[in-house]
């Protein structure tokens, strides 16, 4: 018998990536995100609350782009670019811990992203197709 956690995993992931920082849905904050909500990143508080005011408080200009999503047990990662968080596109890797189907804990880190023209060895750093590996 086949294990579907990675699946639903994932795509609770994506789900989450793509309620907050494409729809902006602050309201999606409680229905993925566990109360005891761990977060990693040191510009962001600790807790529900603290993300749903982050994301109540995107601008516009802010547009999340899923690639590449990788799940063993109760890990996913997912390789993104976000733009409008920073003065340019980031290049980002988030990393969530699930469980009993909502998000308790998360990990990431930032690079700004660097033209495809400008890198040496010729391969972007984010490819939205990638998702489809």
């Amino acid at each position: 018998m086949s294990d579907a956690r990675p699946a639903r995993n994932k795509a609770l992931v994506v789900e989450a990536m793509e309620a907050l920082f494409q729809r902006r849905d602050a309201s999606a904050v409680d229905r993925l995100y566990a109360p005891g909500y761990v977060q990693h990143n040191p510009n962001i508080p600790q807790g529900r609350d603290a993300l749903r005011t982050l994301v109540a408080g995107l601008s516009g200009d802010v547009y999340y782009e899923p690639g590449l999503v990788v799940a063993e047990g109760d890990l996913v990662a997912i390789h993104g670019r976000i733009r409008g968080w920073a003065p340019s596109p980031q290049v980002v890797v988030d990393i969530f811990r699930v469980e009993n189907g909502q998000l308790v804990e998360h990990w990431d880190v930032l690079q700004d992203e660097v033209p495809l023209a400008s890198t040496r060895g010729g391969a972007a750093m984010f490819d939205p197709a990638e998702g489809n590996l």
